[in-house]
């Protein structure tokens, strides 16, 4: 009888297997610009976290001085646009091939997971700009999770905002995106729709 440590041992092994990161072939289906938008999704979001670490290593307001550090926000800004670009497109191709198909609906619950506090990180990530839009918007916010019973989330609280857009929701969004690529390469990605045969197009119609 299987335990714990027999399912730990072949999880492990399956994820830190050669053969599952670096595959030496590649369907030729996944092949398509359509089976990149993934990909393009995780690399804006190294932009992301690369930009976001630098400009957390010179302070909150150090773009609104600083040359070189108004580039790197730029950066961080365009690469919250690429990411949610991309993301969407990347969740709209999923839905219509039947991603969760063969076994696959834990990764497109990741994934939908994914962008669901994808949210909050970027919304958090606006209200700490420190002018007068970013704190208008906290406010208004604020009055909606207190109609939703919600009023324990202090938005207009700048170092709370900090904490929660620098640690708490970059970190946990880190690892469900690492579960979901792990997901997708263990399980790999999901064939398009078998083609209906002629014979059964006709009894169709």
């Amino acid at each position: 009888m299987a335990n714990w440590t027999t399912f730990a041992r072949k999880t492990s092994a399956a994820v830190l297997s050669v053969d599952t990161w670096l595959p030496e072939t590649m369907p030729e289906y996944a092949q398509g610009f359509m089976y990149m938008l993934g990909s393009l999704t995780a690399s804006s979001f190294v932009v992301l976290i690369l930009s976001g670490v630098i400009l957390a290593a010179n302070g909150p307001a150090s773009w609104s001085y600083n040359g070189p550090m108004r580039f790197v926000a730029a950066t961080h800004f365009w690469a919250v646009q690429a990411f949610f670009f991309f993301m969407m497109l990347h969740l709209w191709r999923v839905f219509f091939t039947g991603a969760w198909r063969g076994g696959r609906h834990e990764t497109w619950l990741l994934g939908a997971l994914a962008m669901l506090i994808a949210i909050p990180t970027a919304f958090t990530g606006f209200l700490i700009n420190g002018d007068f839009y970013s704190q208008w918007n906290a406010v208004q916010a604020k009055d909606g999770l207190n109609a939703l019973g919600l009023g324990w989330i202090n938005l207009p609280n700048a170092g709370q905002m900090v904490g929660m857009h620098l640690v708490v929701l970059p970190l946990t969004l880190s690892v469900i995106i690492f579960g979901h690529i792990v997901r997708v390469r263990m399980k790999g990605v999901v064939p398009p729709y078998p083609e209906r045969s002629a014979a059964h197009v006709k009894e169709g119609q």
